[in-house]
């Protein structure tokens, strides 16, 4: 079964940075809506070291037919230099919400 929606995460430096992120996806429609989570603790390997610092995740629901576009749209404005950009099936829901999803990610 290929999904008809998915969930577009990153992660970024600040909570504006993150919100930022967001609305720019939802007003591009590539993205039907979107939630900013933080503070959250990442721990990871950057040039040699393990870096512990804080992050605020950004995820993004959007139409299957869409991510592609979605993550080049985030990769493209992102401040890092290798931002993580992960896509994730749903493979289940509300089927009213999903279709409003994809209903959302079409240009007008």
């Amino acid at each position: 079964m290929i999904p008809e929606q998915v969930l577009v995460s990153t992660t970024t430096d600040s909570d504006a940075a993150a919100r930022q992120l967001a609305a720019d996806a939802v007003e591009a429609r590539l993205g039907a809506c979107a939630q900013v989570v933080g503070p959250i603790t990442s721990v990871y390997r950057w040039e040699g070291r393990v870096h512990t610092d804080p992050e605020w995740r950004v995820e993004v629901k959007t139409a299957a037919d869409r991510a592609d576009a979605l993550v080049a749209h985030l990769r493209q404005r992102h401040t890092y230099d290798v931002p993580e950009v992960i896509t994730t099936p749903i493979v289940g829901g509300s089927a009213d919400y999903l279709a409003w999803v994809v209903e959302q990610t079409r240009p007008k």
